[in-house]
Order: C-alpha cells, then structure tokens, then sequence
C-alpha cells in the first residue's frame, strides 16, 4: 500500500468584474472567510538542472508564510509530480509533505541543499469549506530592492485553488475518494460562475 501523502486540488482564475459573484457564493458554502496575504519562496535542488537533464523531476520546497498572523511561523512543502491523468481525471492528486520550521526557514532550505528560485506575495481571501481550504488571490511582484510586494494592478487576475487543507494519507481506512469528492463538489457549486479544473504543473 502506498503511504504517501497527498494533496488533491482543482484551479482556476477569472478577471476582476467577476470578483464579486464569486466571492458571495464560495461565502455562501464555506463555514469561514479570512483576508490572506502570504509570502511564498520556492527553492529547487542545486542539481536541479542536471536532474532534468537526466529526465527526473526534482523536488521543489515551497516555503510560505502568512503576513497577517502575527506568530505566523515558516511552513516548508515539499511537492511530486502530479499522479498521472489516468490515474485521477477529474483533479490534482500529488504526493505532498509539509514540514513545521521554527526559525529560519530559508536558511533551514540552503542547508539541505536547496536554491531560491522564485518569490511571489499573494494578497486575496482564505475560506475554509470541511476538510478543504479555497484560496482567492491575486499576485504581487517582489520590490527587488526591497523585497517587499507591489501592489497587484487592478486588472490583474485573480487565481482561485481550492484544495485539502493537510496532507492526506491514502490508505484503505482513509482512501482518496472522499476528498476528491469535497473537490468536486466545489467544481459543480462554482459551475457556470468559474470553471475549476486540475492542472499538472
């Protein structure tokens, strides 16, 4: 039986007239609503070229961090590739580990090998709907003086992930099933409004 861990998620986007319906009906079906602005750093192994080269997909640490709760600590994920479209037509189902750093995540990342690769802020609303976390956002530019965000342009798109909120394990006690079933029950609430489909990036 594999042990891994998983994330299982569904993505869309939309332009800014549209912001307003769907924020009221994803509030409508969710028990809770948060403004989220998130910091997110994504590190690639040093060798990463190299492990493309030889048709291998490295592994990617994700670190984020939550700017609006004050004793917000880094969260470090690490993601696989996507399990294949055949094997999950309707979402995203992808080996997924999360790792709690107290202190310095990033620098926590360089020891173990990793290299920055990127730097984004996400700055939009967190629901919470059962087992599963939907984020709204938009996406800031990094100030490369600073390191602060820019402030999204009012036409920039919004990105919409609705996804399980932990890893979940997928075992016969607690199979995938039910999880992507909450996933695509948000697909069909949301159907006509905002069209929410898996990706494999």
């Amino acid at each position: 039986m594999n042990a891994h861990s998983y994330e299982i998620a569904l993505f869309g986007e939309f332009f800014s007239p549209d912001l307003k319906p769907i924020l009221n009906r994803i509030a409508l079906h969710c028990e809770s609503a948060n403004q989220m602005h998130t910091r997110e750093i994504v590190f690639e192994p040093m060798d990463s070229q190299q492990q493309r080269e030889a048709h291998q997909e490295p592994v990617l640490l994700r670190a984020k961090k939550e700017l609006l709760e004050a004793e917000a600590s880094w969260l470090l994920n690490a993601y696989l590739r996507p399990e294949s479209v055949r094997v999950h037509p309707e979402a995203t189902v992808r080996p997924w580990a999360t790792v709690q750093v107290v202190g310095d995540a990033l620098s926590f990342a360089s020891a173990l090998g990793f290299l920055r690769r990127s730097q984004i802020y996400k700055r939009g609303y967190t629901f919470r709907r059962g087992p599963l976390v939907i984020q709204m956002f938009q996406q800031e530019q990094v100030d490369p003086k600073t390191e602060k965000p820019i402030p999204a342009h009012a036409d920039t798109l919004w990105e919409v992930e609705v996804k399980t909120a932990h890893p979940v394990r997928n075992t016969q006690e607690t199979p995938l099933k039910p999880y992507i079933d909450a996933v695509l029950e948000v697909q069909l609430l949301m159907k006509g409004l905002l069209d929410l489909r898996r990706q494999d990036a």
